[in-house]
């Protein structure tokens, strides 16, 4: 079962875009690479949205410190997105997890 500070992180930090980027995303792993529903799937889906957050900040060409800081951000979202997804991959299933769903719906909700 998820915890509920994870459905807290999940609506209080994304913004509805995101929240749908991490849905697509979670189903994705689910069906298609046939990871178990699990906190690291959270994590790794959250991850991969906070990273598509930073590729949508643009800085003005002045901002040099912003762009480091957008530079550092980026590189710690990928070591944690592929931190995850090696977890993950330990996990694979045989195939795609017929409750799944329950995983998508429950931060859909």
């Amino acid at each position: 079962m998820l915890r509920k500070e994870l459905k807290e992180t999940f609506l209080h930090d994304l913004t509805p875009s995101e929240r749908l980027f991490f849905l697509k995303k979670a189903r994705e792993a689910i069906d298609q690479k046939r990871y178990p529903p699990s906190e690291d799937l959270f994590w790794y889906c959250y991850s991969l949205s906070i990273r598509e957050r930073m590729r949508q900040i643009r800085p003005a060409a002045g901002e040099g410190y912003l762009r480091f800081l957008l530079v550092q951000g980026a590189k710690d979202t990928d070591e944690a997105i592929k931190m995850y997804e090696e977890r993950l991959e330990k996990m694979k299933l045989p195939e795609a997890d017929a409750e799944g769903h329950a995983f998508i719906e429950y931060f859909s909700e």
